[in-house]
């Protein structure tokens, strides 16, 4: 019954994890931020045109850009931005000269570093490529014109998570002009040199730093969200409910029902139960029927078959019998005084008896064996018998009710036989 629980459960665990992959991949947007605002300053150099004798300093003094991206999934996206440069001259130049470049541009995105598996190694550098065009125009402080034209851009970005919300970033882009009808220095005129520099004869190399802050209510935004990570944080997920599963259908007194379903956890090892857990009692004096008839069979002088019959002064005397003969005890592991899951059975057997005897007063006696430091073991056997003791108080036996006795080391057994020892870590009783 167990295996055939434990296989249902399976099948909806994987079913369940199947439809709530359906449902992720269906709200995928909601998975990472898109949107993005992109501030950058830096240093250009214009490579040409320049009148003849007219030379610009290297680098230009500066450039900033201002951008806007979206992502459209966690790989591509697109980026309005505006930007600005300025070009002086330098010492050598013959020419004096300081211009302004304004352009605005839309370009695609791309995440080449996912693209190229940089999470499967780092999860703080990435690289974006982007491409695209746009409208720009060039003014002089010394002449008294507007050059206006369009362009081409291509660049890449490198990327430095600092958090969930900023990046360093580092550019190298390249700019191509078209149409372009004046030299960077303003005076030369390039229709006047039979159209020379109108195709794309035009370029400015920059180099900029800047910072890039990332909107939105989730907390990774498409540049760093990793489908790998989804994939493995579901795979953990459905783990924990498989394993949560498992430890739902675990059956720990090993009667054939699953401790969800299992009235009586801890009822007697190889005793007929219900099916809801309990051991079989027919006639009610809270002792399974089938130990009944093992006490009979067993000490059959002592504990006659009206014993067992009765309900009342002879069946009390059987469970002392058993009680005070040491055949209900409670085992622990090496050097713990906690009582090991198997021998929980014994503490269920005594709080029965206590509870069908309001009256009855017991001694819980704690055992170690003879490994280790003898007071040490006098305490460790104190430990056990009051570690018992408060399971029963826990379930609301009067403490006046139960008396500890450290026994300390038993030295009843060979001391150099693991088994042997195994035996004399214990907690017996004895019904006063």
């Amino acid at each position: 019954m167990k295996k055939n629980l434990l296989t249902i459960a399976l099948i909806a665990a994987v079913s369940s994890g199947f439809a709530q992959e359906g449902k992720e991949d269906k709200a995928e947007g909601s998975s990472f931020n898109r949107w993005s605002i992109e501030f950058a300053g830096g240093v250009n150099k214009p490579s040409n045109p320049f009148m003849p004798g007219a030379y610009a300093a290297t680098p230009s003094p500066w450039n900033a850009d201002l951008g806007v991206r979206y992502m459209l999934s966690s790989n591509f996206g697109l980026k309005w931005d505006i930007g600005y440069y300025t070009f002086s001259n330098n010492d050598a130049s013959l020419i004096e000269f300081d211009t302004h470049y304004y352009r605005t541009s839309v370009q695609g995105v791309a995440n080449v570093g996912k693209i190229f598996g940089f999470p499967e190694f780092t999860k703080r550098i990435g690289i974006l490529a982007h491409l695209g065009g746009g409208y720009s125009q060039m003014k002089s402080d010394d002449q008294s014109y507007t050059d206006r034209m369009g362009h081409f851009i291509v660049g890449l970005t490198a990327q430095l998570k600092l958090s969930n919300r900023i990046a360093l970033t580092g550019d190298f882009t390249s700019l191509t002009g078209v149409g372009q009808n004046r030299t960077f220095d303003g005076t030369g005129n390039a229709e006047a040199q039979d159209n020379k520099f109108r195709g794309f004869g035009g370029g400015i190399f920059s180099g900029s730093i800047g910072l890039t802050f990332y909107l939105g209510s989730n907390d990774t935004h498409a540049d760093w969200y990793y489908e790998g990570d989804k994939t493995k944080d579901e795979v953990a997920e459905l783990q924990k409910r498989i394993g949560d599963l498992e430890t739902m259908l675990s059956d720990a007194d090993k009667d054939g029902v699953p401790d969800y379903l299992d009235a009586e956890p801890n009822s007697t090892t190889g005793v007929a139960v219900d099916t809801k857990g309990r051991a079989i009692d027919k006639n009610g004096n809270g002792v399974p029927d089938e130990l009944e008839s093992y006490m009979s069979k067993t000490y059959g002088d002592n504990v006659k078959s009206s014993a067992i019959t009765n309900n009342s002064m002879t069946n009390n005397e059987m469970i002392r019998s058993l009680l005070n003969g040491g055949y209900m005890c409670v085992y622990f592991a090496y050097n713990k005084s906690v009582p090991t899951n198997e021998s929980t059975e014994g503490i269920d057997f005594v709080l029965t008896y206590l509870r069908n005897n309001p009256t009855a007063q017991i001694e819980i006696t704690g055992h170690a064996d003879e490994i280790g430091n003898t007071e040490y073991n006098n305490k460790l056997s104190a430990a056990r018998a009051n570690a018992v003791k408060d399971v029963l108080v826990k379930a609301k036996i009067d403490p006046s009710r139960l008396t500890v006795v450290p026994a300390g080391e038993d030295k009843s057994v060979d001391k150099s036989s693991e088994g042997a020892r195994k035996l004399v870590r214990r907690v017996t009783f004895r019904v006063k």
